[in-house]
């Protein structure tokens, strides 16, 4: 932790040279979500009305400086993920929709399911925040809002609810065909990892850490973890599929049945 507050002292006049404006800077990531090991980076973020030099940031001498900075730091085994620089518009553009009840369309950055901005937002080490940029934000999505909640579980029981009577889906296990009954395991258990932790008032966390997250909800089926193992990791056995496919139903239904005692009303 030592070497992560020495890292701060020397990155922070950088990044705060690097706004225009009002501004905002912190740590997000492993650290953000008080989740972080030996082997986590350090992952800054600086929200800005404006950056300096614009779309050109990355031309001026204050970034360049900046990597230097990062580069001597990896060299010393100090993992820093350079910073990303959004600006407040863009912020509060991208959150406007969840608040709607809209789901938006999420690019695949970084991981299999998408950068979560909810996650990012409510999970920061705040380093700098003179404006009350991320205080904001975190303040609209506390408590956890229902709308959002609502839309989430909406959502992602939908396809649930399609998926575990496609009779395309049936046919594939019957015909063992390995590679679409893998990338249906995982969607199916990414829309039921979404709808536990908006059950549990919790943001998607991504692809990391999620069975970590699961162990901590109060509302979770039971042998929820070693279950999920299971359906990732089929065994080798030759009807494999067919359990898969099984215990992947049982555990939509039990997760179905979750969602009735929510009272959301959907």
């Amino acid at each position: 932790m030592s070497n992560t507050q020495a890292v701060i002292n020397e990155c922070l006049p950088l990044l705060r040279s690097l706004a225009v404006g009002r501004y905002a800077i912190s740590i997000g990531g492993s650290h953000g979500k008080k989740i972080y090991d030996e082997k986590s980076d350090i992952d800054f973020r600086l929200f800005c009305d404006e950056m300096l030099g614009g779309p050109g940031i990355i031309e001026t001498s204050v970034w360049k400086t900046f990597c230097q900075v990062v580069d001597r730091w990896r060299d010393q085994g100090v993992h820093i993920d350079h910073c990303w620089v959004r600006t407040v518009e863009e912020i509060d553009d991208q959150l406007e929709p969840w608040f709607r009840g809209e789901i938006p369309r999420i690019d695949l950055v970084w991981t299999m399911w998408g950068y979560q901005l909810l996650t990012d937002l409510t999970n920061q080490v705040i380093l700098e925040d003179p404006y009350g940029l991320i205080a904001g934000w975190q303040a609209r999505l506390t408590p956890y809002p229902k709308i959002i909640q609502y839309a989430i579980i909406q959502k992602h029981t939908e396809s649930l609810n399609y998926w575990k009577v496609d009779y395309h889906y049936r046919h594939k296990v019957e015909r063992c065909d390995a590679v679409f009954l893998a990338s249906m395991a995982t969607r199916l258990v990414n829309d039921i990892m979404q709808v536990l932790f908006a059950i549990n008032q919790t943001f998607y966390c991504g692809d990391g850490n999620n069975l970590r997250y699961a162990e901590k909800f109060s509302i979770l089926p039971e042998d929820f973890n070693k279950r999920v193992d299971a359906i990732l990791y089929p065994s080798q056995a030759g009807d494999r599929f067919q359990s898969q496919y099984q215990s992947i139903l049982e555990l939509i239904d039990e997760v179905l049945e979750l969602v009735k005692k929510t009272n959301l009303d959907l």
